[in-house]
């Protein structure tokens, strides 16, 4: 089994979506398929139990099932696979990421503690506790608009200099000026950004690595990752460009897009139903003909 380095941890990484049956239960037999369609999209690599994957809707159970389908399905195949720690108990942080790490997990994420506001010392403590418990790559995620927790470029650079085996998931809005002072600090540090992918080019030019998006349209963000490998920067500008009114109407709210990219798998097939775990976002008629519209225009 190959072992990565937080260097290798690059590229076109979705978050996968978790499909329900229409009744609410974790369709598994929809996840696998959904799994084996990623894998061979041409991304790097592939991580759950993100926001977009609606972790805290899951229980424990659901969850430990899940990670070992996860991890079964992918063995053996092209793209590293990653799962998120998301706990806010520090102890119970620690635990899972060495059961993720025993289980097979090529990398983990991690969602630094926010629920009752910790202090910075105990956010560090809690990042910190769970980098040394192990020695696969870690991708330590900084999202404050979700969380409302703000961690300075110089704090997250003494991260990366403490720890080799960090990755950063950098998905503040926008990310770019912070990923510009960030690398300033630790030019050694692997970045990659999420939020959807709105600034993608953006975040290439400034030094990242990769990009972490949603999963229902994955072949796009590899066509532009491709263009810009190669160095065909026109091509990926104007691919982008393409893309970007979609995503920017979608990432109004994490549940819009979530409902939208569960939505788009449903149409192409690739999962059974649509369904999203309540709280969640109901679509209107004008969202469905935007998504038809998305459908069609990049023949998906």
């Amino acid at each position: 089994m190959k072992t990565y380095t937080a260097q290798e941890i690059v590229g076109v990484n979705p978050i996968a979506a978790l499909p329900f049956t229409a009744s609410g239960e974790p369709d598994y037999e929809s996840v696998v398929r959904l799994l084996e369609h990623l894998a061979q999209t041409g991304a790097q690599g592939i991580t759950l139990f993100g926001i977009a994957s609606e972790f805290p809707k899951l229980d424990d159970w659901e969850r430990d099932r899940l990670a070992q389908i996860f991890v079964g399905t992918l063995a053996g195949s092209p793209v590293y696979n990653a799962m998120s720690v998301t706990d806010h108990c520090t102890e119970l942080a620690v635990k899972r990421a060495r059961h993720y790490a025993a289980l097979g997990a090529d990398a983990l994420m991690l969602l630094p503690p926010f629920f009752l506001q910790p202090g910075p010392e105990a956010v560090q403590a809690h990042i910190f506790a769970v980098l040394e418990a192990v020695d696969i790559p870690v991708m330590v995620q900084y999202a404050p608009g979700e969380t409302g927790l703000a961690i300075t470029p110089t704090d997250l650079a003494a991260v990366a200099r403490r720890y080799p085996h960090a990755v950063f998931k950098i998905e503040c809005n926008p990310p770019v000026d912070y990923t510009r002072e960030f690398l300033a600090h630790a030019p050694q540090a692997t970045v990659l950004n999420g939020y959807a992918g709105l600034y993608m080019l953006q975040m290439l030019a400034a030094g990242g690595k990769g990009v972490m998006p949603g999963c229902s349209f994955t072949e796009i963000y590899v066509r532009i990752y491709r263009h810009w490998q190669h160095g065909e920067q026109a091509q990926a500008e104007a691919l982008h460009q393409t893309l970007l009114p979609f995503i920017q109407r979608w990432m109004r709210h994490c549940e819009y897009i979530i409902q939208v990219e569960k939505t788009i798998l449903k149409r192409r097939g690739i999962i059974a139903t649509e369904y999203c775990r309540r709280p969640g976002w109901t679509l209107t008629p004008e969202d469905d003909r935007l998504i038809d519209d998305f459908i069609a225009a990049f023949h998906l």
